[in-house]
């Protein structure tokens, strides 16, 4: 079985615009985050989706919405909403200063920035650091995190017909973690943007990325 997944990062969130750790915690899009939703539905509208896929927070369910208002076979296109889909949970940490949680993570490496914790360690290391960190020990590590993910998509597979053309909208580290497993050639350190497209193809026990971050045509 082979599906083509169409997977966006939701709009931008008022947390996003205030710098503020935003996984499992929500908030609701800004202008601009409606915006993106709606720019990637007209860019995707041409898209005959089977169905479509998001992440529980609100911030992806409203997201997904906008993007399939633009679609004209939007009345038929079932919708799933999983919590397997989620950003990965920073514990203690969420709603912080978002530079001020790399510069308590990054002290057990010597490091001070996300992006020298990033370019340095990498995304998966990364994300060990933040659970080590989290001072009530609530943080996904990084086996963690990918149990959780790799059973949505198992639930994405169980629910998906061969050939089908599926959207699903998560969020930023989520996905730039599935290229920077998938395709890391793909991942040149720059974060997701809000709204943009990474296309996957997904079969029984595997996932190529075609391309991320996509902001212009599909």
């Amino acid at each position: 079985m082979t599906v083509t997944a169409y997977m966006v990062r939701h709009g931008q969130t008022y947390l996003n615009y205030y710098n503020r750790v935003q996984g499992w915690i929500d908030s609701p899009l800004t202008d601009k985050g409606i915006e993106d939703a709606k720019n990637a539905g007209k860019r995707l509208k041409d898209i005959p989706f089977a169905a479509a896929f998001s992440s529980d927070s609100g911030r992806a369910i409203d997201t997904e919405r906008l993007i399939l208002k633009q679609n004209p076979n939007n009345m038929n296109i079932v919708s799933y909403q999983y919590p397997e889909l989620r950003e990965q949970f920073h514990g203690y940490f969420e709603g912080s200063d978002l530079s001020q949680m790399w510069q308590f993570v990054g002290v057990q490496v010597q490091e001070s920035t996300e992006s020298e914790v990033l370019k340095n360690f990498g995304l998966e290391r990364a994300r060990d650091l933040i659970h080590r960190a989290d001072l009530y020990n609530h943080a996904e590590n990084n086996a963690m995190f990918w149990e959780r993910l790799n059973f949505g998509f198992d639930k994405i597979r169980e629910n998906t017909h061969d050939g089908d053309q599926i959207l699903i909208v998560s969020h930023g580290m989520t996905i730039r973690s599935i290229v920077d497993r998938y395709a890391p050639d793909l991942d040149i350190g720059e974060a997701t943007a809000n709204g943009s497209v990474t296309k996957l193809i997904i079969d029984d026990d595997d996932i190529s990325v075609e391309y991320f971050n996509n902001l212009g045509e599909v």
